[in-house]
């Protein structure tokens, strides 16, 4: 199947009321972090469902869709990709890898990183240096700083919390909420497995923890020990 067909289905899938609903909700205006994206008003799981049925779709062809000024496009860009990672042997894994690293400038929302970083970044990386992730968290670039900390979702996974907290160490204080919710999440997918080695990491940092980040790190504890880190009492 082709990327002309593809596009066929998206013009008839368009739905330009929901296209300004995601105009707000994904903050384009100026001077926000998704200033002048577009959007066509499709559904994720209409996009999924569509990526799926191009799974095999080529790397030239993904690669002008990660291109679009669309969201949705470059959205199941990156569903395919992850797929055809999935799917792939070692040597289709480097190609992907490599090909995601070489148009991470397309992945340029939280939504794009945060379905394909750790399915392709952080898989890549499981058994392999960690240091391009450390190179992402001092970033200026919003976005390869998220990368970086959602990427270690997979390792996570893996029950390997290390470079999650070395991560979470350098963007204590960065100044982005989108970083902070991410580095909370994060820390708070570890304490889903292990609360003892979260609360071992937030006792030594949560004073020094933007407040969204120790909220979304702390979401799940009983409300009485909640306060009490909210409160600085622990």
């Amino acid at each position: 199947m082709s990327l002309k067909s593809l596009r066929a289905i998206l013009k008839k899938q368009a739905n330009p009321e929901q296209a300004k609903v995601y105009l707000r909700f994904f903050k384009t205006g100026k001077g926000e972090y998704g200033e002048s994206d577009e959007f066509l008003g499709i559904k994720v799981p209409v996009s999924r469902k569509i990526a799926k049925e191009f799974k095999d779709l080529a790397l030239p062809e993904i690669q002008e869709l990660l291109y679009s000024k669309m969201h949705e496009e470059r959205l199941i860009a990156l569903f395919i990709l992850t797929e055809q990672y999935s799917k792939g042997d070692e040597e289709k894994k480097k190609v992907i890898y490599d090909f995601y690293l070489k148009n991470l400038k397309r992945v340029n929302n939280w939504d794009l990183v945060d379905l394909s970083a750790e399915k392709i970044i952080g898989a890549y990386l499981l058994e392999k240096d960690k240091q391009i992730l450390f190179k992402f968290t001092r970033s200026k670039n919003l976005w390869k700083r998220r990368i970086a900390i959602m990427s270690t979702f997979h390792f996570i996974k893996n029950g390997l919390y290390d470079t999650t907290f070395e991560i979470a160490d350098v963007l204590l204080k960065d100044e982005h909420d989108l970083i902070h919710k991410a580095v909370g999440w994060m820390l708070r997918e570890i304490g889903n497995r292990d609360v003892k080695i979260e609360e071992a990491f937030l006792k030594k940092q949560y004073k020094n923890m933007p407040r969204t980040m120790l909220r979304y790190a702390i979401e799940k504890f009983p409300e009485k020990k909640r306060q009490s880190y909210l409160k600085g009492e622990i």
